[in-house]
């Protein structure tokens, strides 16, 4: 079924078919992906697992006639329920109707201007007999209810801002499985979402893929749920699918990891392991700059979207130099915690005040956010090298940027040679430490971290993160890491804030909050955290 193997279930009809499918930079250079070959056969569930920059996304959009900016399809079909997804009437009778997509971001699908009932109705209408009002509203009641949302006129009338992360993410499936699709291809779509959301959301999800006759396309950074849900898994590996098997029969590891650094592993059009180099590992958990005296101080600090608030007089205190996770529930209002930190969302009250005792003058903005989504926050058209530069030049020369550029690059464990890229050309590693390139460029004192790592595979994660604490000692930056991933808090911080509903539920070492939990939500955002306590280092202050 993959590979070059032909060899597929007995019986098994076969509703996807990749042949020999090779993508390439326009302007050339090595493939992103090498002639892939797999079948998505009906009723089956096809695991994709690999590094980040593997080419797992890359193959996935195939399956809906789309590559990313800047790359060619340069040999091989895809072929969808015998029809060609790249070719643009086939693709029209394809999308939506018999293959949907679901992506590491499902709210982003979602239009914020039209109500949660408008929009799924609009979907039903387009990939359905359904034309009566009542046809169309007994339709979007039906979808609501399968992935157990209320379907009530109240919240068929609520906007997309006015729902929870989680209940986005199951509005957003709502409207890829109306019409029901044949295929359902699903990209990264708990990535986002706390322990107790996104064990709930692969249950849904597990659900969906377990009835009928509909296939489905599943990439994961998680081998255990593709491992749980999946007929068969197949890796890839610098864009070519280097193993294959069914869950019972791991499939086989990776040839080697000295070619794939924490960073993220090649980009596209990259050999593997050029451009991104192994960042520094740190094991100390103290503080590298604990002791200069200073913090970050928020003080009774109420926010609010509208009418509906979000914080309600959250305090803590951030010791410079020192790291505070900050974990809860999605919706708990760790987003709009960071940006009120950041600057970017203007508190109703209370105050948030950075000082640091001795500190040198000279400084740019104190605090700076680390967006989570990479690639959101870079401008598509523009190459690293303009992205970095725009900040650089409010202070240097064309040449002294151009030096800057290059060693912000350096310090990000990134090479030179990929300031001439453009966003799409870089794997998700590398787009995360080009934003933090970015954002260094701005000589902050606190990073605020937005969950920087909940795109990117485990390996790939925990290079960022050893990145991040390379700045804390190199730098002595102060890091503020809104996270939902426990073991990264466990492993990373000295403390932990726990939000809940706008509110510090506990707050205190990480040691302790992660250990002997005493609020319920802490509890129940560790007993789903993979159902094993975590074990956190010796605190050595």
């Amino acid at each position: 079924m993959t590979g070059n193997a032909t060899a597929r279930p007995v019986g098994a009809d076969p509703l996807a078919e990749i042949s020999g499918l090779s993508l390439g930079p326009v302007q050339g250079g090595p493939p992103v992906l090498h002639d892939a070959r797999l079948t998505v056969p009906r009723g089956q569930v096809l695991g994709v697992v690999g590094r980040s920059g593997s080419g797992k996304s890359s193959l996935a959009y195939s399956l809906l006639g789309h590559v990313r900016p800047g790359l060619e399809v340069r040999s091989g079909t895809v072929r969808v329920a015998g029809l060609d997804p790249f070719d643009r009437a086939d693709a029209r009778r394809l999308r939506g109707r018999v293959v949907s997509f679901l992506g590491q971001d499902p709210a982003s699908a979602l239009n914020p201007a039209l109500r949660i009932g408008t929009q799924i109705g609009e979907a039903v209408r387009l990939r359905s007999p359904a034309r009566r009002a009542h046809e169309v509203r007994a339709q979007v009641e039906e979808l609501l209810l399968s992935v157990r949302l209320p379907a009530d006129r109240a919240f068929r009338r609520r906007l997309p801002s006015q729902v929870s992360g989680g209940q986005a993410q199951r509005v957003a499936l709502a409207l890829a499985l109306a019409g029901t699709p044949a295929l359902l291809v699903l990209d990264e779509p708990t990535s986002g979402l706390d322990t107790v959301l996104a064990d709930r959301m692969r249950g849904l999800l597990a659900e969906v893929l377990s009835g009928g006759d509909r296939a489905a396309l599943l990439v994961s950074h998680d081998p255990a749920w593709v491992a749980s849900v999946a007929h068969e898994v197949v890796r890839l590996e610098g864009g070519r699918i280097t193993g294959a098997g069914t869950p019972d029969a791991p499939v086989p590891a990776p040839r080697s990891s000295a070619g794939f650094p924490a960073g993220g592993g090649p980009g596209p059009g990259r050999a593997p392991g050029a451009g991104s180099r192994e960042a520094p590992r740190t094991e100390s958990r103290e503080a590298p700059g604990a002791g200069s005296g200073g913090a970050l101080s928020v003080r009774g600090l109420h926010a609010a979207h509208g009418r509906v608030s979000v914080l309600h007089g959250v305090s803590l205190t951030v010791p410079a130099g020192s790291c505070t996770a900050v974990v809860g529930p999605s919706g708990s209002g760790k987003t709009t915690l960071a940006r009120c930190l950041a600057g970017l969302h203007r508190p109703a009250r209370g105050t948030v005040e950075w000082r640091e005792d001795g500190a040198e003058g000279g400084h740019g903005a104190p605090v700076q956010l680390v967006a989570q989504d990479a690639r959101g926050a870079l401008n598509p058209r523009e190459s690293v090298r303009a992205a970095l530069m725009r900040p650089l030049g409010r202070r240097h020369s064309a040449a002294g940027a151009a030096r800057e550029a290059a060693r912000l690059l350096d310090l990000v464990s990134l090479d030179a040679d990929l300031l001439a890229r453009r966003p799409g050309e870089l794997s998700g590693g590398q787009r995360q430490r080009v934003a933090l390139a970015r954002t260094l460029a701005a000589q902050p004192r606190v990073l605020v971290c937005d969950e920087i790592t909940s795109a990117l595979d485990r390996e790939t994660a925990s290079g960022i993160l050893a990145l991040l604490g390379s700045l804390r000692r190199t730098l002595g930056v102060t890091v503020v890491m809104v996270t939902h991933d426990l073991t990264a808090a466990a492993h990373h911080a000295e403390r932990a804030v726990v939000l809940d509903a706008g509110r510090v539920a506990e707050a205190g070492p990480v040691d302790r909050v992660l250990t002997a939990p005493e609020h319920p939500v802490t509890r129940a955002l560790l007993t789903h955290a993979d159902g094993v306590v975590l074990a956190v280092p010796d605190q050595r202050r």
